[in-house]
């Protein structure tokens, strides 16, 4: 079992995750043995869905009908075309009163450019991931921002429009950032009910980030049984000691 493979399967088990990790790659070239991405995709966002099936590549002609997505990519060889509809898509945007033209420059941005981009369940990931995304509902979350916020001695991001900016965020800054998504990719991905929320965990940081959740995941388990013990014993009028409803767990 490869390393993927073990990280995958351990952040899968501790979470109790409904759908695999997906790992995100920035490549100069399409790697050896990973397919082209085949088919017309509405949103870049989408692929990360996509992904829990199998890897594949994209290129920068791939992700031109996400304005937004080429944007937060970076992908600076996209058509006159598609850097036309992003101003289009701005201009309705600030419209609508929903980005203005001063939130623009707050949207992160990837400091490299990405030409090809890899997406891949985490267990079959043929290169190094820059970035892990998960899809995680509140109490699988609550597991992520306690392990973001010990190896990263703050609190997670809690980013709002648009999602695909988490990773931005998380691979130029090298720390986890959370998502509630946005309207656009709540529409495009089956997956991203209204109990779920997205995670980007950097690539390079995710043997630590795993370790973390994984005895996280474990304490939080402890703790519950223990605090329903606790409320019971509370409930049918007695007063236990910490101790005491612990060695009941």
């Amino acid at each position: 079992m490869s390393d993927y493979e073990q990280t995958s399967r351990a952040l899968t088990e501790a979470l109790g995750l409904g759908l695999p990790p997906i790992a995100i790659a920035l490549c100069d070239s399409v790697p050896a043995g990973v397919p082209a991405f085949s088919g017309v995709s509405p949103a870049g966002c989408k692929f990360w869905e996509n992904a829990a099936t199998g890897a594949f590549a994209t290129v920068v002609a791939d992700h031109e009908l996400c304005a937004i997505g080429i944007h937060t990519h970076n992908m600076l060889g996209a058509s006159k075309q598609a850097r036309e509809e992003l101003a289009a898509v701005l201009e309705v945007m600030a419209e609508l009163d929903y980005v203005r033209e001063q939130d623009v420059a707050q949207i992160p941005v990837l400091e490299r450019q990405a030409k090809v981009i890899v997406y891949a369940p985490l267990a079959e990931c043929p290169v190094e991931p820059d970035a892990v995304v998960l899809f995680a509902r509140a109490d699988q979350s609550l597991v992520l921002s306690e392990a973001a916020q010990q190896l990263d001695a703050e609190s997670p991001p809690a980013m709002g429009r648009p999602a695909c900016a988490m990773l931005p965020q998380a691979i130029n800054s090298g720390r986890a950032a959370m998502s509630l998504g946005c309207c656009g990719a709540r529409a495009y991905l089956d997956a991203l009910s209204e109990e779920v929320a997205l995670w980007a965990l950097p690539g390079k940081r995710l043997p630590e980030y795993t370790e973390r959740v994984v005895a996280l995941a474990q304490a939080n388990s402890t703790l519950t049984a223990f605090h329903r013990q606790r409320r019971a014993d509370v409930e049918a009028g007695q007063r236990p000691s910490f101790d005491e409803s612990l060695t009941r767990t």
